[in-house]
């Protein structure tokens, strides 16, 4: 937000006219967007970014010397001290450019993983991660004969915290948790699991992707040593990431990828690296996804967050409420504290049949495993029908959905 800018009170007639979607039907029927969990829809502010840098302003960052160049450079590096501003972090060059959460998550696998492992070593996950947050652990740990270790979880979604106290050893070098479960909603104590973690000298690595649409973060305050996140569910485009750090564990960590703008300089005998944060962004990084990415910071800050909180709130307790109505209704994910996320399946019917028919009816929900396979293994169940809401949605919306799904499941039966 730019300084002196008053935020802007929190009207959804208003915030809808933001985003241009909002307003465009499917098969007919007025868009009810309830697939948020998978990506956000972008305000036209965020839009506006992208095409006028390409209009106005592109050109590569940090190589030349001309205007335009200059330009596009002070966007890029912008964005990336807005990003560390809202999410609390001190220093800018602690904040890592990456293709979304999943390339964050490898990078610190590859680079801190291969440098730091061996075998013997655990990492610790839980039974909850997306596979973005399971699959980087496997690979490392079976390259390092490393052990991967699974902390489990009650029936409403919440973690064993009395076990993964007894799980934790000297053996334990890292800890990455979800802080919200992208299929459940469900808001892990994070600050609680770092103090632990950290007690017994394991690293932490916080997958705040689906925390940063929904949450105001502080990196600083929860003590992490890694946090990461997406841009395109928090509003901005797709393709561009953020992986924070601590200075002291980034500085110790190798490159992950070698090439133009992470090196210091280059023989054919030895290279030395560039400093934070290019040690890790080779090559021409996504210029406009960072300048969109910034401009979605801009437009986050401009509204009253604890409006917003509240207001989410509002819809969870209402869409909670009337599926809890609907016979045969079995939710996933009822510890408290959640985000806007409900999970569910309904009697016998497949959640993909249910999918289909809401979408008939210009309904847009996720089914399937939402790349929890784990997960859906510990329920034994094949999917659930997930419904992730945002800040744009309405408390009508809501209505119309339930409609919806008991006409597509009057008609199932």
């Amino acid at each position: 937000m730019i300084a002196g800018e008053k935020i802007r009170p929190f009207d959804i007639t208003s915030v809808r006219k933001d985003f241009p979607i909002l307003a465009s039907e499917m098969n007919g029927r007025p868009l009810v967007y309830f697939d948020n969990g998978a990506t956000s829809q972008k305000p036209r502010q965020v839009i506006d970014a992208i095409s006028n840098y390409y209009q106005s302003e592109n050109a590569n960052v940090h190589r030349g010397v001309y205007h335009l160049s200059q330009t596009a450079t002070e966007l890029y590096d912008g964005a990336r001290a807005k990003i560390a501003a809202f999410i609390g972090a001190r220093e800018p060059e602690t904040v890592i450019f990456t293709s979304g959460t999943t390339d964050s998550i490898n990078l610190v696998a590859q680079s801190w993983g291969r440098a730091r492992l061996s075998p013997g070593d655990e990492v610790l996950i839980t039974g909850m991660e997306h596979h973005s947050n399971i699959v980087p652990w496997q690979m490392i740990c079976e390259e390092k004969k490393a052990k991967l270790r699974i902390i489990p979880l009650n029936d409403d979604g919440s973690l064993q915290l009395d076990k993964f106290e007894k799980m934790l050893s000297d053996k334990t070098k890292m800890v990455a948790v979800a802080h919200v479960s992208n299929t459940l909603g469900v808001i892990n104590p994070i600050e609680e699991i770092i103090e632990k973690a950290h007690r017994k000298g394991a690293r932490v690595l916080i997958d705040g992707a689906q925390a940063t649409p929904h949450m105001r973060v502080n990196v600083e305050k929860t003590g992490c040593d890694f946090y990461a996140f997406s841009g395109h569910k928090m509003f901005g485009p797709t393709g561009i990431g953020i992986l924070y750090g601590t200075r002291e564990v980034l500085e110790e960590m190798p490159p992950w990828r070698g090439g133009g703008d992470m090196i210091e300089k280059v023989t054919f005998e030895k290279t030395t690296y560039a400093p934070l944060p290019f040690k890790f962004e080779a090559g021409t990084p996504n210029i406009a996804g960072a300048t969109g990415f910034g401009a979605a910071i801009d437009y986050l800050n401009g509204l009253d967050r604890k409006a917003i909180d509240d207001y989410e709130n509002q819809l969870l307790e209402k869409l909670t409420g009337k599926l809890q109505d609907i016979p045969g209704m079995r939710i996933f994910g009822t510890a408290a504290p959640k985000v806007a996320v409900v999970s569910f399946l309904v009697d016998q019917f497949h959640p993909y049949d249910i999918g289909t028919l809401l979408d008939q009816m210009g309904i847009a929900v996720r089914t399937g495993h939402h790349c929890t396979q784990p997960l859906m293994d510990r329920y034994c169940i094949p999917g659930t029908v997930r419904a992730s809401l945002a800040f744009y949605n309405t408390l009508e919306e809501i209505d119309v959905f339930v409609n919806a799904l008991k006409r597509a499941l009057k008609m199932l039966r």
